[in-house]
């Protein structure tokens, strides 16, 4: 599996009666980021644009980008409905479990 590809696709709904799209990889996430419009590039779409970006030179890692990004869709109201966020591994995981 490519190293900037996500675990699960983020799945985005761009506007109404448009069809669902999936990104699957970093790449295409900052190629959806650089498509937004300026003047609505707010802080977290920086947030996901850096941590999209830091993830091609390996100072974030893919999962994070991911998070990053569903954040931003998320905010941005591009979310498609029956997309889930994937769960945290580690301490939340545990959490969950006792």
């Amino acid at each position: 599996m490519d190293r900037l590809q996500f675990e699960v696709p983020v799945r985005i709904a761009p506007g109404p009666g448009l069809p669902v799209e999936e990104i699957y990889s970093v790449e295409q996430a900052l190629d959806f980021l650089q498509d937004w419009p300026a003047r609505r590039q707010g802080p977290v779409y920086q947030k996901a644009f850096n941590a999209c970006f830091g993830a091609t030179v390996d100072v974030v890692e893919t999962e994070d980008a991911c998070r990053a990004f569903m954040a931003f869709c998320r905010v941005a109201g591009l979310m498609a409905g029956d997309m889930m966020a994937p769960r945290k591994r580690g301490g939340e995981a545990r959490a969950l479990q006792a």
